[in-house]
């Protein structure tokens, strides 16, 4: 049975990818670094550690790693300026329906993000305190599809991996979830793939609640009436 339904954030309950996008450009065009779709469509996902190093692939010199550090932070907080006007209006269509559906049914609710500012973006829309507990990239040393994000917040919730639902949008975080024992409705750019549990375009074509309820049902166990 499904006691608790796991949101990842950007793509799932928000789209923070073209502040991503513009924030990498920004910080890349200063330094005269080449940087293009491409380029972050190879990062997308990864960490700032990791993604500068791919970044930095096609510089015109070394860069030590207090200089590389340096970067990442000004990439930060260009990215911290963009979101700093996000709010409820920001949010995707249905993610708000879903996660107050699952609340009233008493569905442990929670986010788990390779973000470091999973929080921030949070409060920014509002939302945290919709979220029993909220797992982000301060708190695990392995990114999806390793499974440590998603089991981490099982453990914060004291539910059994078996008995939580992920929603996602990456394959990556597809087979995190399958890796963690846990199901998956995969969303977004991931609706396609085909090892996910269930599919969607968006949160605004699946009825969430109705899916827990339905997936609960098939493992009542119904004790025969007394004779």
């Amino acid at each position: 049975m499904i006691q608790a339904v796991i949101f990842d954030l950007n793509g799932v309950l928000v789209t923070t990818d073209l502040c991503h996008f513009h924030a990498w450009e920004l910080m890349a065009r200063e330094h005269g670094i080449p940087f293009d779709a491409d380029v972050y469509a190879r990062i997308r996902g990864l960490s700032r550690q990791a993604a500068i190093e791919i970044i930095l692939e096609k510089s015109k010199r070394h860069y030590t790693e207090g200089e590389k550090l340096a970067l990442t932070t000004r990439k930060n907080d260009l990215y911290l300026g963009m979101i700093a006007g996000m709010n409820e209006e920001n949010l995707l269509p249905g993610a708000i329906d879903a996660v107050m559906g699952l609340r009233e049914m008493r569905i442990h609710t929670a986010v788990s993000s390779s973000s470091q500012n999973a929080r921030q973006i949070l409060c920014q829309l509002g939302i945290t305190e919709l979220f029993d507990t909220v797992v982000d990239g301060n708190q695990v040393g392995n990114l999806k599809p390793d499974p440590e994000a998603f089991l981490l917040t099982a453990q914060k919730l004291k539910v059994k991996p078996e008995h939580c639902l992920v929603i996602e949008d990456t394959a990556e975080g597809v087979e995190a979830a399958h890796r963690g024992g846990m199901l998956c409705l995969a969303v977004g750019g991931a609706a396609q793939d085909g090892a996910a549990d269930f599919r969607s375009d968006t949160l605004a074509h699946v009825d969430v609640p109705g899916l827990v309820r339905q997936e609960n049902a098939r493992h009542i166990v119904r004790t025969p009436a007394e004779v």
